[in-house]
Parts: structure tokens; C-alpha cells; sequence
């Protein structure tokens, strides 16, 4: 006897109409996301489509709006790899309802919309406390580096340009004298009306090169200009240090040291409740984080609107000034003062010391002393478990790795996108 199978007849066709809403379990993350795109404001959005009556009709923002949010959530930043997910991936078919937008369409309206999108976060944040979350009350601090979307092989230093400068300058001026030698000759043999081309096209590939330098070497003595500005030192004496860098495909990017080594890159902060809910979060060209203590502690306020009772950092937050400039807030901070090994308390090495501080004591001493304290060491310990699996998760689980956007404005709309849908994420893990 022949053995029986359950029905399989792949062209049958459907007598009824299928449920969109049968293609995924009920408790499914397309749905949360959906649900939750229905509860926020999105008239930023909408908005812009009220009094626009040329062409044919656009696609519903509020669909465009969920599959861009949905595949950040899932890892699927690039517009053409969710229009592939549009055509092959179920819960993404669920959320466009059968619409099929191209790739241009997707990043046409991502970067169109990305103030708007901006402002999700400090939505989502307010949704999660009325879910339940608790109010903001320990927080940790970090900074990571993440790849612009540039090749570090497109910078060029301040003394390289200088070199490159002179060398198409004397290459013009050469093919300038080959050019009239070239003109003069071809107008004895043919008469002064004969055109040629190679030399003049030549000419110019070497003159837009040179162009470009001068703009970039404009722009690096005006960064020197503003750094002295801001630290008080004479502006007209300014001039950028030879190895400063200046990226030809995003000049806004800069050089930074990341796990990787030396990358074309922005640096991105992150600050995270003990539920791994970022109540703040910003981007920065500094190459390190020794400036944005102060800085991020009113991003908190700003952006969840509570400033937090402690605050957990790693020693690339430490300095004096930093800790001057706390010691005048309520926050109680926890700031490591040294790169730790495996194991190790993160005030100075060595056993904790005894007695009291000398007069002498800085504030890195007395921060040191605390954190060399049993109940010091167990607060700041706390920091590894809240802040650093949230860039894990964000790099590694959904390998947000490269901005796909360029210029600081932007890469902070993405980085304020991508950090929006990591709270998305833990929302549903908690109440989905």
C-alpha cells in the first residue's frame, strides 16, 4: 500500500482571500511594532503629504514608517535588503500589506523623514513608562565607534595635501606649456581653427583634484580656527597639526582607534537604565569620550526628562574637570579613574589604603579611594551588565556596524533610529 501524505498541491489556488493576520502568531514582534507605530505621533509625517497633489498617490507613510522601523529592529538597515525582505519575508509582507516599494522609495523617505524619525525616541521612552518601566534611577555610560560610511584610504593629511597641492600645481602648469606648444604646432600645420581635446581633458581632471584640496585644506584651518576658539587660544596663529585628517566621501567622519584598529568612523554614546532601556543617546566627532560626561548628563534630562541619582562610567570619562563639574549636580557618580584588567577594582592597583586622604588628595584620588571600597567596587561593577550588552546587541546580535548615512546630521537621525529600535526590541521582551 502506498504510503499517504498530507495534501500538497502547490497550484491550487485559495477559494477565500487570506487573513494577513493568520501568517504570524498573535504575539508576534511585526505586530508589537505595528501596534506600537499606531500609538505614536507620526504627524511630523504625515504632515508633508497633506498639500501635495502631483503624481500618483504615494505610499501610506504609516506602512513605510512601520517596514523601516520593523527592519532596523531585525537588523535589515540597507533600503535594497528590505525590499528583498518585502518580496520573501513574511512578517515584512504583513506589515507593507502587499505593497512593494522600491529601494529608492525606502531611502528616499528615510532621509526625508529622519528629523521626524529622530523623535520617536523620546516617544518610545515615554510608552515604556507608561507600560511599567521603571523611572530612571542608576545609569552607565559609553561611548563606541562605529564605521562611517567612508574608507579611511579617502582622508588625506594637512601636510599631504600641502605635497599633493604642489605636485597638480606643477602638473597644470606643465600641461598648460605642453598644451600651448600642442595649440601653436597644430595651428602652423593646420590652420587656427583645428580643436583637440586630450590635453584640455587632462587638464581638468587635474584641476577638479586640485580644487577639492583647496576646499579640504579651507576646511581643516577652519576646524584649527574653532578648536583654538574654544580653548581660548589665539585664533589668527591657529593652523591644523600636519597629520590632521580630512575625508574627501565624508568629511564630517574622522580617524578614530576602534577594536578594529584605525577606522573612518563617528563616536556614538550610550546611556542605559538598569532595565538596558537607552534614556540617552548622541553622536560625537571627538575621538574619545573625555568630553561628553557633562555633555550626556543633560542629554539624559533632555531626552528622557529625569536626571539620574548615579552614574556609571569607565575611565575614558575620568579627568578632574569632570569631576568638579558632577560634584555641582545631585548625581552620585562612579567613575572608574583607571583601564582595568580582568578582575580588577577599578580605583589604583594594589590593596585598598587606609586612614584619611591627604590635603593633597585630587579628585581622582578620592574617586580612586571610593571605588577601592567593597561598596564602591560593587556599584561600579554593576556597569558591565547594564551598558556594555546593550552595544553588544546593537553591534554583534543585530550588527549595526556601519552608518549608512553621511555628515553628523544624519548619522545622529540613524544613530537616534537604531537606538529607538533597541528600546522597541526590549519593550516587547517585557510586555509583548
Amino acid at each position: 500500500m502506498a504510503k499517504t501524505y498530507r495534501p500538497y498541491v502547490p497550484e491550487q489556488d485559495l477559494l477565500l482571500p487570506p487573513s494577513l493576520r493568520d501568517w504570524l502568531p498573535e504575539d508576534h514582534l511585526a505586530y508589537f511594532v505595528s501596534d506600537l507605530i499606531d500609538q505614536l505621533d507620526l504627524s511630523a509625517i504625515t504632515a508633508v503629504y497633506d498639500d501635495e497633489e502631483r503624481g500618483y498617490p504615494p505610499y501610506h507613510p504609516v506602512m513605510l514608517t512601520k517596514v523601516l522601523v520593523y527592519g532596523y529592529c531585525v537588523g535589515v538597515f540597507s533600503s535594497r535588503r528590505i525590499q528583498r525582505r518585502l518580496l520573501e519575508d513574511i512578517p515584512f509582507r504583513v506589515l507593507a500589506a502587499g505593497n512593494e516599494p522600491d529601494f529608492r522609495t525606502i531611502a528616499d523617505f528615510r532621509k526625508t523623514h529622519l528629523t521626524a524619525l529622530q523623535g520617536f525616541f523620546e516617544q518610545v521612552l515615554q510608552m515604556a513608562r507608561e507600560l511599567g518601566a521603571a523611572r530612571v534611577g542608576r545609569v552607565a555610560l559609553d561611548g563606541s565607534k562605529v564605521k562611517a560610511n567612508a574608507s579611511k584610504h579617502k582622508a588625506m593629511s594637512y601636510q599631504r595635501m600641502g605635497e599633493k597641492q604642489r605636485q597638480l600645481r606643477d602638473e597644470v602648469t606643465q600641461l598648460l606649456a605642453q598644451a600651448e606648444a600642442a595649440d601653436a604646432a597644430d595651428d602652423a600645420e593646420y590652420g587656427a581653427d583645428r580643436r583637440g581635446d586630450e590635453l584640455p581633458a587632462e587638464l581638468q581632471r587635474r584641476e577638479s583634484r586640485l580644487t577639492r584640496i583647496r576646499a579640504a585644506k579651507r576646511a581643516l584651518e577652519a576646524r584649527a580656527k574653532d578648536e583654538a576658539a574654544a580653548t581660548g587660544k589665539p585664533v589668527e596663529s591657529a593652523k591644523p597639526d600636519a597629520n590632521a585628517q580630512y575625508n574627501f566621501t565624508d568629511p564630517e567622519s574622522r580617524i578614530m582607534k576602534g577594536p578594529d584598529g584605525f577606522v573612518q568612523a563617528y563616536n556614538v554614546q550610550v546611556a542605559v537604565d538598569e532595565q538596558q532601556l537607552i534614556v540617552g543617546q548622541a553622536v560625537t566627532q571627538e575621538t574619545n569620550d573625555k568630553k561628553q560626561l557633562i555633555p550626556m548628563i543633560t542629554i539624559i534630562a533632555a531626552q528622557s526628562g529625569i536626571t539620574p541619582t548615579q552614574l556609571l562610567a569607565d575611565a575614558g570619562y575620568c579627568s578632574d574637570a569632570n569631576l568638579a563639574a558632577i560634584a555641582d549636580t545631585t548625581i552620585d557618580p562612579y567613575i572608574s579613574t583607571r583601564k582595568q584588567k580582568h578582575g580588577e577594582r577599578p580605583g589604583r592597583p594594589g590593596p585598598c589604603p587606609r586612614g584619611p586622604l591627604p590635603k593633597t588628595a585630587t579628585r581622582v584620588d578620592r574617586m580612586s579611594r571610593k571605588l577601592h571600597t567593597k561598596a564602591g567596587a560593587a556599584v561600579y561593577a554593576a556597569r558591565k551588565a547594564i551598558v556594555e550588552p546593550v552595544i553588544g546587541q546593537i553591534k554583534q546580535a543585530r550588527g549595526f556596524r556601519q552608518f549608512l548615512l553621511r555628515g553628523i546630521e544624519k548619522v545622529q537621525g540613524e544613530w537616534s533610529l537604531v537606538c529607538t529600535t533597541h528600546n522597541i526590541l526590549k519593550l516587547y521582551r517585557l510586555y509583548g
